[in-house]
């Protein structure tokens, strides 16, 4: 019998064993250096980005995917689905969705939905995950669709940045602006909700910063389980502190480290520490 299929694009930053184990199709977004385009975490890796933002004065660019990207992803799924979710970053952030939208009119037979995951990184990785678990214990299409904008509306991610010039040199600076005129002696921290980047607090320090993340964590909790990643870009060993706090501080029902892709990385650029997270 066939089931829905989730489709989603590599901002997700769904861990590689929960993509094979779901099922869970991933379009790359494209980064492009030095003339050269690469296909988001298959051609290059995250740490030769951050290398190359470190030496140069230039920032990598980065593009949606492509029709023809979709459409192969699409035709491959549809083969063994009753439908599709395609579930991506907020249009407010890239093109991806848009790029979606315009080839899922294209695939004939087969429906597929698109859901705004209001996200990014493992914000976005959880609605994919949720609405992937939904579909393979056979829920139908509007239940799987259900799912995840029931946790698109739930999710919520808290990050600080070594530096806002990343973002903004790339544009992506958003609500977050509010920061730029201080961004020296401050560990900027901002929070994504309902798609757009917002400046949150500007704590002097990385451990002031990884306190408010605990405190909202925490309030947003209400002691129920959560569901949990910390996030961090090229910063490992402060990723799994702060992995160790979150376990021993909540109950957690998943608890994931994921790092930023190369794309996101290009964006948000090295040093980046955060959490994604819902309550059940």
């Amino acid at each position: 019998m066939s089931k829905v299929v989730v489709v989603t694009d590599s901002s997700a930053t769904v861990p590689a064993d929960l993509l094979k184990e779901l099922g869970i199709r991933v379009v790359p977004i494209l980064l492009n250096v030095n003339d050269q385009t690469y296909r988001d975490g298959i051609d290059i890796t995250s740490g030769e980005v951050y290398r190359w933002l470190r030496a140069s004065k230039h920032l990598p660019t980065t593009a949606a995917p492509s029709v023809g990207d979709f459409l192969r992803i699409y035709a491959a799924a549809a083969q063994q689905a009753s439908g599709i979710v395609s579930i991506h970053l907020s249009p407010d952030l890239s093109a991806t969705y848009t790029v979606a939208s315009t080839s899922s009119q294209l695939v004939d037979g087969t429906p597929i939905r698109l859901v705004n995951s209001q996200s990014v990184a493992m914000g976005q990785g959880f609605v994919v995950l949720e609405a992937a678990r939904a579909a393979a214990s056979g829920a139908d299409l509007d239940t799987v669709v259900a799912r995840a904008e029931q946790v698109a509306r739930k999710v919520h991610v808290y990050a600080t940045l070594d530096t806002l010039e990343y973002l903004r040199r790339g544009g992506r600076i958003g609500g977050a602006a509010a920061l730029a005129g201080t961004m020296l002696r401050i560990k900027p921290m901002v929070y994504v909700s309902g798609g757009t980047v917002s400046a949150f607090a500007k704590p002097r320090t990385m451990s002031r910063a990884i306190q408010l993340m605990l405190e909202e964590m925490a309030r947003k909790a209400e002691d129920l389980p959560l569901h949990v990643s910390v996030l961090h870009a090229d910063a490992p060993d402060e990723a799994k502190e702060l992995r160790q706090r979150v376990e021993s501080s909540f109950n957690c029902a998943e608890l994931y480290v994921t790092e930023f892709t190369p794309v996101m990385g290009a964006h948000a650029g090295p040093g980046v520490l955060g959490v994604a997270f819902f309550a059940e």
